[in-house]
């Protein structure tokens, strides 16, 4: 009795492990920096780096991520706090500026 009870409990905690890498995985960093990063990075409105002009954001990347995800979720200068992307994490934000921060 007490192994099918470890077991079902090894099944619910397997299936949590699974939705959570799903949701993880999910992330589409082109489609978010296409729905909330573009409007101000493509054009560089505003003092924001150029999207993918690697010498926009080698001064800004030598400040370390840290920095520049606290920068993000804050705002800065012209930035609002988030960034315009509400529910991003902080992981996210990272995906976000190394997609942004890569030359094409």
């Amino acid at each position: 009795m007490r192994e099918t009870h470890t077991m079902k409990k090894l099944a619910v905690l397997a299936a949590v492990a699974a939705v959570m890498s799903t949701n993880v995985q999910a992330f589409d960093v082109e489609a978010k920096f296409n729905q909330t990063c573009s409007a101000c990075h493509t054009m560089a409105v505003a003092g924001a780096p150029k999207a993918f002009d690697k010498a926009a954001w080698e001064p800004r990347l030598a400040k370390g991520m840290d920095t520049l995800v606290t920068s993000v979720t804050n705002g800065l200068n012209a930035m609002p706090p988030r960034g315009l992307c509400m529910d991003c994490t902080a992981d996210q934000y990272k995906a976000l500026i190394t997609y942004m921060a890569t030359p094409k």
